[in-house]
């Protein structure tokens, strides 16, 4: 059988790539495989191209086959910012508490209480002979400076789909809906073509 690394140490996301990729012929590993690694410098301007980075990086140190994904929020109000620096829009070493209140800061800079929004999703695979497949997703919602539920991470308890955030959906709900659910879904696809 195959193997494909998951370049994430994230046993939330390597559970939810493992549970999609069951029909695959591949074996699925993740960072945590491999002791002590380097980081990989996301230095793109886009989702694909971060994704991108860290599949190459990683392919060529493992000599394997690499999976990486790039995600975060795009809030309208603030110009689709953070976009590729959600993980550290308030700084380097942020949390999801001190990203939320920077949020929450930014929206009353612009002197708006909501905005439309979204979360997008960019998967990039790649071989160790240049292949390259990528699969994007997109979830709509709106940003709300009240916060409600306790099941999401990030930005989901700001972040409403209807009535309900993200934060309060439960999680088979959310990976059938969510922008990494929708690129997840589209990468399998395109893996099954690539197995064949």
């Amino acid at each position: 059988m195959k193997q494909i690394v998951l370049a994430t140490k994230n046993p939330g996301k390597l559970r939810e790539f493992k549970k999609a990729f069951e029909r695959l012929p591949f074996e699925i590993l993740s960072l945590e495989n491999f002791g002590e690694l380097p980081d990989a410098v996301e230095n793109g301007s886009t989702f694909i191209e971060n994704a991108r980075i860290k599949a190459r990086f990683f392919s060529e140190i493992l000599k394997l086959p690499c999976l990486a994904d790039d995600s975060g929020l795009e809030v309208d109000a603030l110009n689709g910012n953070p976009g590729i620096n959600s993980a550290r829009f308030a700084g380097f070493h942020a949390d999801d508490g001190t990203n939320n209140r920077f949020l929450l800061s930014e929206l009353d800079r612009v002197g708006v209480s909501e905005s439309k929004a979204d979360y997008r999703c960019a998967i990039v695979f790649v071989d160790l002979k240049g292949t390259e497949l990528i699969a994007e997703g997109k979830l709509d919602g709106v940003i709300k400076k009240i916060p409600r539920g306790s099941n999401g991470f990030g930005y989901d308890p700001y972040f409403y789909i209807g009535e309900k955030t993200v934060a309060e959906i439960s999680i088979e709900e959310k990976e059938k809906i969510s922008h990494r659910g929708q690129a997840i879904h589209k990468i399998v696809a395109l893996l099954e073509d690539y197995a064949k």
